[in-house]
């Protein structure tokens, strides 16, 4: 067991990949440079609670002696990530995917190169799980589950090695229709829902996954009786959110105009604010406005992370003004 003083509120697990971009308004078969990022849903979380004041740690593996490599370390220490939890190894690669981003009605577009990747070999038995047994909270996604067999058996573990240790978990379904099938995710999901304690999912997913569909209340629901011990984020787009616990469902107190630069990480902002704000002793009605204020801020800053302060969330929160800060 890791001393008290390496504690985490936070620790993610899943892989970092290169994010390749195509400048906008230019397709991908259009572009003479690609814009170079990185990105990673969990880790996109990790980084943005970082950023705000919590304590985090990322499980990852990433190539060794590689350019990449080294620069996703960078980047994820730099937003205050602990990555003592990502494994090193020679000759392996890391996974790429490119973004086209469609000006409507053409949709933003995502194209993975990932087989093979070295976080795709990882097997339980790799894991430090020191890390997640020392942690307020593990948060994981249905995109790393998606991944393989051994990867789904990482998360089986990692769920197991948090119970063991009275660790909650929350997991965002974050379904790619282009990792697996509705029912592959569905039939996972049913061993995993009974034992999350936050669940954020889209409903367009609880719909294409779950097969559960009409009004907020009714999703809910639903989801109520497959999750039974989760507090359940419903995320509805352009409308908000629907969050529902053991007090009832709450909304967002106000929803944002926002001038979209770049909405790829929007919902893994959305879980931050969330998780930011309950590990911060933050009643769920603000945690519901944080989660709505950050992912408002994310799609106005290009790239993954929401490169955010605790400060310039606070302001939004209090106001959501947008003259010149003198």
């Amino acid at each position: 067991m890791s001393p008290p003083d390496l504690r985490y509120d936070l620790v993610g697990l899943g892989e970092v990949m290169l994010r390749l971009a195509a400048r906008p308004p230019q397709r991908l078969e259009q572009a003479q440079d690609l814009d170079v990022q990185i990105g990673g849903t969990e880790a996109n979380v990790a980084a943005a609670c970082a950023r705000l004041g919590l304590r985090t740690a990322f499980i990852s593996v990433l190539p060794s002696e590689h350019a990449w490599g080294d620069r996703t370390i960078r980047e994820l220490s730099g937003h205050g990530v602990d990555c003592r939890g990502v494994l090193r190894r020679p000759g392996q690669r890391m996974g790429l995917y490119f973004i086209e981003y469609g000006m409507a009605p053409r949709p933003v577009r995502i194209l993975y190169d990932r087989r093979d990747s070295a976080f795709s070999r990882l097997v339980a038995d790799d894991v430090d799980w020191t890390l997640i047994r020392s942690a307020r909270l593990v948060h994981l996604t249905g995109v790393t589950a998606a991944l393989g067999e051994n990867i789904r058996e990482v998360v089986r573990r990692a769920i197991a090695e948090a119970e063991a240790a009275r660790v909650p978990v929350s997991f965002d379904v974050n379904y790619r229709s282009r990792l697996w099938s509705p029912k592959e995710a569905r039939d996972f999901l049913g061993e995993i829902l009974p034992r999350l304690r936050y669940l954020f999912i889209g409903s367009d997913d609880a719909a294409t996954v779950l097969e559960l569909e009409g009004s907020p209340e009714r999703v809910l629901d639903g989801l109520r009786h497959l999750a039974p011990s989760a507090t359940i984020a419903l995320t509805l787009g352009e409308a908000g959110s629907a969050v529902l616990t053991d007090r009832g469902i709450h909304r967002p107190s106000k929803l944002y105009t926002v001038s979209v630069v770049d909405r790829a990480g929007a919902g893994d902002a959305f879980a931050a604010g969330f998780l930011w704000a309950t590990l911060s002793g933050r009643d769920a009605q603000h945690a519901v406005d944080a989660a709505t204020a950050l992912a408002a801020l994310k799609c106005t800053i290009w790239g993954d992370v929401p490169v955010v302060t605790r400060a310039e969330l606070d302001e939004l929160l209090a106001t959501d003004s947008t003259e010149i800060r003198r």
